[in-house]
């Protein structure tokens, strides 16, 4: 909006709802901006206050155009939960967005707020997902929030966001568990302190677990492990518990009670990292989705996009993943 006489002393912007777009009065008070898009096919309201020499109000209303293809979005973590010091902020959004000027627009919508500074970046893991997460892990106890403002963002060919989305979490105790396939012992930090040795067992040659930082992806009590999930059916179907997940392909921390004489001795699973069921079961209340969990020891590489994995590549890798190339400071929390 742009006053063509005098100045303006303020703008309101508001939908049918009575919502108010964020907005910014230039220091000369001739225009005023909105801070983030409007969202596709709404109608708005604009109430002006100037001072030309008289001082006036102006309303009017407009009509923003419908968008041709809507793009939709969804957030994790989850609303609320606690997570721990490794956890990737995730937009999964509903179509592609396949050109780098539609992908800096989404970035450049995507306002971070914590109560400790971070500074990180966001990757591209698709077309259709970008992620965040720190330099370094997250200080325990920041508290964080994401509004992505999508609505109004043209992230292609006709393509709008029409919707804004709003994230806020805690990030709980630094949990770091390092497993290592040699010694066969998984050792629990919490905040840098050893809380606890578990014997474990973990790839048998040929099925080697993976090796690399990964974190804690989710937990389920009890679930089936199914060798037709990865390829090789009928080898097993072992009803499983306490089991808390590393990768998509299918490694876990669980409870083996078949494998308790090998456990802190040899590697004899299929890759997954096998525990005493009293062990696995304080594993499992212990961790948080986003807890760290490091595999040394092993031939077996673990593989960029097995699942959230963002700690699998370097900073300055990572770094290359925005479509801004730049890394991102976050805003005090308000």
């Amino acid at each position: 909006m742009k006053a063509t006489k005098g100045k303006l002393t303020d703008v309101s912007v508001a939908d049918a709802k009575g919502r108010k777009a964020e907005g910014t009065l230039s220091p000369d008070g001739r225009t005023w901006q909105t801070s983030w898009g409007l969202t596709p096919g709404a109608t708005y309201t604009v109430t002006a206050h100037g001072d030309g020499g008289k001082k006036g109000t102006v309303t009017s209303t407009f009509t923003t155009l419908a968008a041709k293809r809507k793009l939709e979005s969804g957030l994790a973590p989850l609303n609320g939960e606690p997570v721990g010091v490794g956890i990737p902020i995730q937009l999964m959004l509903s179509r592609d967005v396949a050109t780098k000027a539609g992908k800096q627009a989404v970035e450049r919508s995507l306002e971070l707020r914590t109560s400790t500074p971070v500074t990180g970046a966001w990757y591209w893991i698709s077309d259709r997902e970008v992620d965040f997460r720190p330099k370094e892990y997250w200080p325990s106890g920041t508290k964080v929030k994401l509004v992505a403002h999508l609505s109004g963002v043209k992230a292609g060919t006709g393509l709008y966001g029409v919707k804004d989305r709003t994230l806020a979490f805690t990030i709980g105790a630094k949990h770091y568990t390092r497993i290592d396939a040699e010694t066969h012992e998984a050792k629990v930090y919490k905040e840098g302190r050893l809380v606890r040795t578990l014997p474990v067992s973990l790839g048998r040659p040929g099925d080697d677990s993976y090796t690399g930082i990964m974190i804690a992806q989710e937990k389920d009590a009890h679930i089936i492990m199914d060798s037709a999930t990865t390829g090789d059916p009928g080898a097993y179907k072992i009803p499983t518990d306490w089991n808390v997940r590393m990768t998509y392909s299918g490694t876990f921390v669980h409870a083996a009670p078949w494998s308790t004489g090998a456990q802190g001795n040899a590697n004899v699973s299929h890759g997954c990292v096998n525990a005493a069921p009293s062990d696995a079961k304080w594993f499992f209340d212990f961790t948080n989705r986003g807890d760290i969990i490091e595999v040394t020891g092993t031939s077996r590489k673990l593989r960029f996009g097995n699942g959230p994995t963002p700690w699998a590549k370097s900073w300055e890798d990572w770094l290359q993943g925005s479509a801004l190339g730049q890394p991102v400071t976050t805003a005090p929390l308000t």
